[in-house]
């Protein structure tokens, strides 16, 4: 075994030996695998082996169909058979909103390429006739979906790594990574041996925590024991084979939440059972290898006796064998990929729930980011996937507890509007006790508490889950009213905070930021690029005196990915300091025609006036007795402040300003009312209008570049221009109403053309002020100036009629901001 190598990946599954095979495919031929024991020997070899194309982000149903594909590629150059089944996929809905579930997972297949349909009961029946058709109402039918042996696939993948160079060792226990001072790895083995790397992979699957901590990190993945029953042969499975000639196809039954598919002459099924158990929840034991866990069928009786009922085959038939074994998930259940922040060179593959589906993408993503960074333009945006979606909220307990609200969910429809209990309240700011006793209806983002809208008084504050409007229409319109009309007031502590200082501020930020820093006083908005010139963040900078000192704001979501970014790129020279602040600083907004009056009213020595404090301006002030950062801007496109104070100032100035507001008709609105403000002044958004698959000229902010400086993705951009510019591009739609089903896009429907696809949904909603229903999203740049009506956007499986809007609906030029 070499003492060296370029990346040494920690882990023998699936997926450590998809990211193997990747980095060879990519170039990088010095790589290592190290297996404890032998390969697949941790939850690979006990997968049910199913593959499904369909995901809730269409960034990694991308990637999902990349992952199917591959497997005829590993097979043919390793020689190895992967036992690859491809007979297609049923999806049963046994209700009508399951139904909607299913129109619009085919309208997002539609741009992604999906050769997906809806199809009836009796069309699913004759596909798959151990179904009992009474218990459902349609189904989809997806081609492309089947199964393959996960002992198969992982060889295939080791075996064509090798042949590109690539070294793998089984029965090399790990017991220790640590770190040299020059950023290089050294991974000590059980039998002394130690590997120096500059790169070092987590692919540990059910030790992947254990290995993490090893580097101080806790990561957010828990273990689930999972059960699927094996059949033994079935005369149902022998007479459809013989009758068709084809093997029968898969099924996800939403209703009974089973998955079933054909194994040998009989059948696999599964549940994701409501009675879930973690696994080790605490430390996974080093000594446990190819195992299985004990069955407990008591604790899946009452989905039996519902998949007894839906497929009464399954009732009469005898149990081969019941498989319980361990898998791990992340909170959200998506994978845990990229790179660590604070640990150069050490990237995580894990938390992958799904290897069989998801395997091929996360290899290929990962060697995608380690060999070109963020010169890399492959086009993949794989923000669901990264690591950094979480923070250090994410501890133990919070995993346990949202990783068993996954399990349990798992074939349940999670609404746009819905917000799952689990782990909550966690974060929460001092004024949460004033916003609960006004009715607030609570969201969590990263964590952190926040109000989305106010319930009436005397009645819940609950929100109904839809594919629709809610019960929070009348109410959000009302809060918008307020805004438009009058004045509001909101919270805007759900922002990611930053403070750079030091001499060397300036000249680090306008390296990396798109924009010239702003003078003392002032406010800039920039965006942030990668190498590929795509948008990697968008930003608020503040900065308040002539002091080396700004505030950067951006998305809350973003935090610890943003401020991995920032961190790799600090001097080595120590001029320049970056802090997350975190709660440490927390904000309020004052937005709408009055919020001028109203601030007087909190600090009447304070000259407010445009002449005085114009548009854009940002200064430490006194409001009262509390010292505070003010900011003249705001997200709802009306005359507006930014408040932003310590955390033990925030409860007495809210308390002053709803005193101040009273004479004014404040109201305070929630973050489904700034929503339908932002819509009506086109604005976007960070994760949804911009992202790392978006350039600016593509998502239309240009305004944010100065080309008389430097900053990483310039060379990129102004190559994209000399290439004839973006070929596609960011606009608004207003879309006609539908009075008989009042429905408004959520984000990923399809754009049509003159009967073609052509573009996606961004995100939308409805502009209550305006009284339209908007959509932003992305079509050819040819089709920009379109001025005919052959636009439509697929909502809930209806093609709904649509025209750009060229320009806002509110305040197009922009006036009552400035006034």
């Amino acid at each position: 075994m070499k003492s060296s190598a370029q990346v040494v990946v920690i882990g023998g599954s699936v997926v450590g030996a998809s990211v193997l095979y990747h980095l060879t495919k990519a170039g990088w031929t010095d790589v290592m695998l190290i297996e404890r024991r032998e390969l697949t020997a941790g939850s690979t070899w006990h997968a049910a082996g199913g593959m499904h194309t369909l995901n809730g982000d269409p960034n990694v149903a991308r990637l999902q169909q990349y992952t199917i594909k591959l497997y005829e590629e590993i097979q043919r150059i390793s020689g190895q058979d992967c036992s690859i089944h491809l007979p297609g996929g049923l999806m049963l809905a046994d209700t009508d909103v399951r139904m909607d579930f299913l129109r619009m997972a085919v309208a997002r297949g539609r741009y992604l390429g999906m050769e997906l349909e809806l199809i009836t009961v009796k069309e699913a029946y004759d596909l798959f006739p151990l179904m009992d058709p009474k218990h459902f109402v349609g189904a989809l039918w997806d081609p492309i979906e089947g199964h393959l042996d996960p002992t198969g696939v992982t060889p295939a993948y080791v075996k064509s790594a090798q042949l590109a160079g690539a070294e793998v060792h089984q029965h090399m226990p790990l017991v220790a990574t640590t770190q040299r001072t020059d950023g290089t790895w050294d991974v000590r083995l059980e039998n002394g041996e130690s590997i120096h790397a500059e790169h070092v992979v987590n692919a540990g699957g059910l030790w992947a925590r254990e290995v993490g901590r090893m580097v101080g990190l806790e990561l957010p993945v828990l273990a689930m024991e999972h059960m699927y029953l094996l059949s033994v042969d079935m005369p149902e499975v022998i007479e459809y084979n013989e009758r068709t000639g084809k093997e029968l196809p898969g099924v996800l039954d939403f209703g009974g939440e089973l998955y079933l598919r054909q194994e040998g002459r009989g059948m696999l099924m599964g549940t994701y059972e409501q009675a879930a158990v973690p696994w080790s929840p605490k430390e996974t034991p080093w000594d446990f290898g190819s195992q299985l866990l004990k069955p407990d069928l008591d604790r899946i009786t009452p989905e039996l006796s519902v998949a007894f009922q839906h497929y009464p085959a399954m009732h009469g038939t005898g149990i081969r064998k019941v498989v319980n074994g361990p898998f791990t998930f992340a909170p959200d259940g998506n994978p845990l990929v990229g790179p660590i922040r604070g640990l150069r060179g050490y990237w995580v593959a894990c938390g992958v729930m799904a290897g069989l589906s998801q395997g091929g993408g996360v290899g290929l993503a990962l060697a995608a980011w380690m060999t070109a960074g963020d010169k890399a333009d492959s086009g993949m945006d794989i923000w669901a996937m990264d690591v950094a979606r979480f923070g250090d909220y994410a501890t133990l307990g919070y995993t346990n507890a949202k990783v068993q609200e996954n399990y349990r969910r798992r074939f349940q429809i999670t609404f746009p509007n819905e917000e799952l209990p689990a782990a909550r309240p966690l974060l929460t700011t001092p004024i949460h006790d004033r916003l609960t006793a006004a009715n607030a209806v609570w969201g969590a983002t990263f964590g952190l508490e926040h109000a989305l809208w106010f319930q009436k008084p005397g009645l819940a504050p609950k929100e109904d889950v839809t594919f629709r409007r809610s019960n929070a229409w009348e109410c959000v319109a009302e809060e918008v009213a307020a805004v438009r009309e009058r004045v509001g007031m909101t919270e805007i502590s759900n922002y990611a905070k930053y403070r750079v200082s030091g001499p060397g501020a300036e000249a680090w930020l306008s390296s990396l930021l798109t924009a010239r820093m702003p003078k003392a006083g002032r406010i800039t908005l920039t965006a942030m690029l990668n190498d590929a010139g795509r948008i990697v963040g968008e930003f608020t900078v503040a900065r308040a005196s002539d002091a080396d000192e700004y505030h950067l704001f951006g998305s809350l979501p973003a935090e610890t990915h943003h401020s991995r970014w920032f961190r790799q790129q600090l001097p080595a020279d120590g001029s320049v300091a970056f802090e997350v602040l975190g709660l440490g600083l927390v904000g309020l907004s004052v937005t709408g025609p009055r919020s001028r009056d109203v601030l007087a009213g909190v600090a009447p020595d304070l000259d407010l006036s445009t002449e005085a404090f114009p548009f854009m301006t940002f200064r430490r002030v006194d409001l009262g007795m509390h010292p505070a950062h003010l900011g003249r801007i705001n997200y709802s496109g009306d005359l507006g402040y930014e408040l932003w104070v310590a955390p033990e100032h925030q409860r007495a100035l809210f308390d002053r300003i709803i005193a101040a507001g009273e004479p004014h008709g404040l109201r305070l609105f929630g973050m489904r009312a700034l929503m339908s403000l932002r819509l009506e002044k086109s604005y976007g958004t960070w994760f949804r209008e911009y992202r790392p698959i978006d350039t600016p000229a593509e998502g239309g902010i240009t305004r944010y570049l100065k080309l008389d400086q430097e900053f990483v993705g310039r060379a990129a951009h102004e190559q994209e221009l000399a290439e004839g510019g973006p070929k596609r591009r960011l606009v608004a739609f207003v879309i006609d109403p539908q009075p008989d089903d009042p429905a408004d896009v959520i984000g990923d429907e399809p754009v049509w053309h003159a009967d073609k696809v052509v573009g996606w949904v961004t995100s939308g909603g409805y502009g209550h002020h305006v009284r339209q229903s908007i959509a932003l999203g992305y079509i050819p740049i040819e089709l920009v100036d379109a001025a005919d009506d052959r636009f439509e956007i697929e909502i809930i499986g209806r093609r709904r009629p649509a025209r750009i809007q060229p320009e806002p609906l509110f305040d197009p030029q922009g006036l009552r901001m400035r006034q």
